[in-house]
């Protein structure tokens, strides 16, 4: 399985799996434990999907060891409201049943604190508690401010990207300045047509695989780290089995023209949360 280095040198798998809107506990669990036995090692939730604890008791009954597993969580809004990011840290250790966060990400860049906080990100960062620390959904102008006060480069912005919102300038900056992206949503949040897209399909084709396959690729195939969330066996193997083709430079280009800025998600700039 493909890995991206982090700046601070750490290995992430290029393909994750996500439990967004898994509500349901047994789902949850499921999904994760099915995850593990087909081959992910990296898995990513936060708190306020409320499956941490399904998600901490799948990788515990999975067999597979914990320093084999990158887990994602994320201090969500409210706590970074309140600046309660040590406390926000420990209750989600001890939902998940571990000792520490491969990767803790400040879930959106809340207008009165997404700069502020990040000196306590660093905090946690150091005391060992999350091997890196990250933003997500942050644009290019809230890197910026956070950038003027760190010590810490961010290690990971994940943002919302598939092949109708590519979102270039964020991924060309996050690379010059050394974070690496992540896509969530990568297959259009299950609430787009871009895997029936005609030029996706016809990629799809010429190579033998899935659209799903090809529009994961495509991110990989840019640096983007992909977490695809599926909850079906047949479905999480295909999202993980993207090793063994490669796009051409004109099919990447097509698929970067059906760019169309469609936001499925909420935008970094307005949202009410």
């Amino acid at each position: 399985m493909k890995e991206f280095i982090l700046n601070n040198g750490i290995k992430i798998p290029a393909v994750g799996v996500g439990v967004f809107r898994v509500e349901d506990a047994n789902i949850a669990s499921e999904t994760v434990k099915t995850a593990l036995s087909v081959g992910y090692r990296h898995i990513d939730t936060a708190m306020i999907y409320g499956n941490e604890e399904a998600v901490g008791k799948a990788i515990k009954d999975s067999g597979v060891r914990r320093q084999e597993i990158f887990l994602t969580t994320k201090l969500w809004n409210d706590d970074q409201r309140s600046g309660k990011v040590q406390e926000a840290i420990d209750a989600s250790l001890k939902r998940l049943g571990t000792d520490y966060i491969d990767l803790y990400l400040v879930h959106w860049p809340v207008k009165e604190s997404y700069v502020s906080i990040w000196k306590k990100m660093e905090e946690v960062y150091k005391s060992g508690k999350a091997k890196a620390i990250g933003v997500s959904n942050y644009n290019t102008h809230h890197l910026d401010d956070l950038l003027k006060e760190a010590e810490i480069v961010p290690a990971v912005n994940q943002i919302e990207c598939y092949p109708y919102l590519t979102q270039e300038s964020v991924v060309k900056y996050c690379k010059e300045k050394g974070i690496h992206p992540q896509a969530w949503g990568p297959l259009g949040a299950g609430q787009s047509d871009v895997l029936s897209n005609p030029v996706v399909v016809e990629i799809a084709k010429k190579h033998g695989k899935s659209p799903a396959q090809v529009v994961l690729r495509w991110n990989v195939e840019r640096g983007v780290i992909v977490i695809p969330k599926s909850v079906h066996k047949a479905r999480l193997i295909e999202n993980l089995s993207i090793d063994d083709f490669k796009l051409t430079g004109e099919e990447a280009k097509q698929i970067n023209a059906l760019n169309k800025n469609l936001r499925l998600g909420a935008d970094p700039e307005t949202f009410n949360f």
